[in-house]
């Protein structure tokens, strides 16, 4: 996906990639009929601009050994001390795309064509 760009409402915006949304129904209850594709470039216009979006699982990992590491590494035992750092080392690099990236949020679309997206993430977005 692009990098993250501050939409607001009524701006319009252009799908940077396929999406494939799956398990498309007929009805709230009804049978599922299959998946629908959007395809890259489809545009629309930003109704609402709904929230910053939580950060990644590895993210939130990260930041809990780290302060773990902080809180309690001096009192570690040397092999689990090894672990964590591991572990650190091994999230780290998510953890700064996260931050290179900026605070993301989600937006709801409406496409031209008359489909609704709703929650997606602003960076599944770009300005024609």
């Amino acid at each position: 996906m692009a990098g993250a760009v501050a939409l607001v409402e009524g701006e319009r915006v252009r799908l940077v990639e396929d999406l494939a949304l799956g398990g498309a129904s007929a009805g709230e209850d009804g049978p599922l009929v299959g998946f629908l594709l959007l395809g890259a470039g489809v545009e629309g216009t930003v109704v609402r601009v709904t929230g910053e979006l939580p950060p990644p699982e590895e993210v939130r990992e990260y930041e809990r050994l780290r302060a773990l590491f902080e809180d309690y590494g001096h009192t570690m035992p040397a092999e689990s001390l090894r672990r964590l750092e591991a572990q650190l080392a091994e999230l780290e690099p998510h953890w700064r795309e996260f931050g290179a990236q900026g605070p993301r949020s989600s937006v709801r679309v409406r496409f031209d064509n008359g489909f609704v997206l709703d929650d997606a993430d602003a960076a599944a977005f770009a300005r024609p």
